[in-house]
């Protein structure tokens, strides 16, 4: 960052290569580490520079040797070989191996199920077979033991970080960084985002290959501009300029003052064809063959009397929130998101009945069946009256995968899990069932929750069952479709065409018809 000057040199300034931009918020100029060379010619001692920019500066006039040629690392991680423990990797992991060795910064977002870990580690191995270097990988701590197995299994030395604890120093040169669940870093507000670009910009990373299935878990652009930031993609080096263009940003007057809104979708079509060489999604229908997955739907039907007790339980949530808001104890703004959520959580109330003799059918035919709910009652509650296992982000990792193992043992026949702990990184397949007593906000965590039990190594196929009452599951399914659009558009293998659909106004329509 260069603070202002005179005009002689704000004009000097706008003349050097790499081009800056002036920051208007920071009250300064900001160049890219290339352009320190001639900064320095042009401004000699007024270009003042810190301990900390002085290593920087070092690092990027002496950068790391370079990498031997695509073909010798591809012929270094032997492909055609079995691995120690007996396994073979699976076509699409091979020529995911190839692919990743092709690039310093890359998305691997195949669907969930299809061996990202593996494959991202046997293009590791690749590059360690040929160069010295060391492995960091970033992923929740709950994934940690699955990490263990499989670089255990490679014969890999790795150094595991979790998300919650990313370290404040920059990795040592030469690291090759792995970045697990990368759609944790989905927010450039977070805590965790940031701490996890201060390491994907150190300039002497031999590669950071990003790996998730759900790279745009909302359907927002916004959501894949810190992934692209982190492997530094050209389109992602100023955010208000990806924002204007793909996200629709904008200035709003509000009452507050204005407020920068980026939570649009635009230019898809084009983003789409920008981001493809760096981003590799496949699907399992591609690339495999699955058990098929099918969805059935069920209607939960309520007596007089129950229809009754759930209007008057959702009129006390309104009369309630706009007491608060005549408090100034909340937006009054934001009433019909926070009645929906509250008729999301009643109708999970009022569909047990019929979720608990589901599961006792489903008992008694001995299959095994996964349960999930963004609500901690009700599988407390279900969990209390038919017992099974539970998976909840109140639990430690460890008891957690004890929880898991005990399932996928045999020990259990249901496993009842919230979709932010149950439908991330665990492998269920021992399930032939899943009941979704509601649906997420995202079509990200729908297909993490689905995945987790439809995935290599499952016993035929699959039946997810969604609980269906009233006008708020309908809002939410219909809104799940709307997003899903956007992401075909980005990700899918054949173009679509959007369907505008304003949020507002599907929840006026949901509240009115409650």
């Amino acid at each position: 960052m260069v603070s202002p000057f005179d005009a002689v040199t704000q004009a000097q300034l706008r003349r050097i290569r790499p081009r800056g931009r002036w920051k208007g918020a920071r009250n300064g100029w900001e160049f890219p580490l290339a352009a320190v060379d001639p900064l320095q010619q042009q401004l000699g001692d007024r270009f003042v520079v810190t301990d900390g920019l002085s290593k920087w500066i070092d690092w990027h006039r002496h950068p790391l040797p370079p990498m031997p040629l695509h073909r010798e690392l591809v012929a270094a991680a032997d492909l055609k070989d079995c691995l120690p423990d007996g396994r073979q990797p699976l076509p699409h992991q091979r020529s995911g191996v190839r692919w990743l060795l092709a690039r310093r910064g890359a998305v691997l977002a195949d669907e969930m199920g299809l061996g990202k870990t593996l494959t991202a580690l046997l293009a590791a191995r690749a590059m360690i077979r040929c160069v010295e270097m060391r492995l960091m990988v970033v992923a929740p701590v709950g994934l940690h033991p699955h990490w263990r197995r499989e670089s255990d299994a490679l014969d890999l030395r790795i150094d595991l970080v979790s998300w919650a604890k990313l370290p404040d120093g920059l990795p040592e040169a030469g690291t090759v960084l792995l970045v697990d669940e990368a759609h944790y870093a989905q927010s450039l507000t977070a805590q965790r985002t940031r701490a996890l670009l201060r390491l994907a910009r150190h300039p002497r990373l031999r590669a950071i290959w990003m790996l998730t299935g759900t790279p745009m878990k909302n359907g927002r652009p916004s959501q894949l501009y810190p992934l692209l930031a982190a492997i530094d993609h050209p389109i992602a080096r100023d955010q208000q300029d990806f924002e204007e263009r793909y996200c629709q940003g904008h200035w709003q007057e509000g009452r507050t003052g204005r407020r920068w809104q980026a939570a649009g979708a635009s230019q898809l079509t084009e983003l789409r064809r920008l981001t493809r060489p760096l981003i590799l999604h496949r699907r399992k229908a591609q690339v495999v063959d699955l058990p098929p997955k099918q969805r059935r739907s069920h209607q939960v039907s309520l007596s007089s009397a129950e229809m009754i007790g759930f209007s008057h339980r959702v009129d006390l949530v309104v009369e309630d929130y706009r007491r608060r808001a005549g408090l100034g104890l909340v937006r009054s703004d934001a009433e019909p998101l926070a009645v929906l959520t509250s008729m999301r959580q009643i109708a999970a109330e009022f569909k047990l009945p019929s979720v608990r003799q589901l599961l006792i059918e489903l008992r008694l035919k001995g299959e095994a069946v996964v349960l999930f709910s963004a609500f901690l009652a009700p599988l407390r509650l279900l969990h209390q009256q038919l017992g099974g296992e539970l998976l909840t982000g109140q639990q430690r990792p460890a008891e957690r995968q004890i929880a898991v193992d005990r399932f996928q043992r045999g020990c259990s026949d249901v496993l009842l899990a919230t979709y932010g702990t149950g439908a991330l990184g665990y492998t269920l397949h021992r399930a032939r069932h899943v009941i979704l007593l509601e649906r997420p906000w995202t079509p990200g965590d729908l297909a993490q929750a689905e995945d987790r039990c439809h995935r290599l190594g499952m016993d035929g196929g699959l039946t997810c069952h969604w609980m269906e009452l009233g006008p708020a599951d309908q809002l939410v399914d219909g809104l799940l479709v709307s997003k899903a659009e956007r992401i075909e558009v980005l990700l899918g293998p054949n173009r679509v065409a959007l369907r505008r659909q304003s949020l507002p106004a599907m929840v006026r329509n949901c509240l009115q018809v409650a």
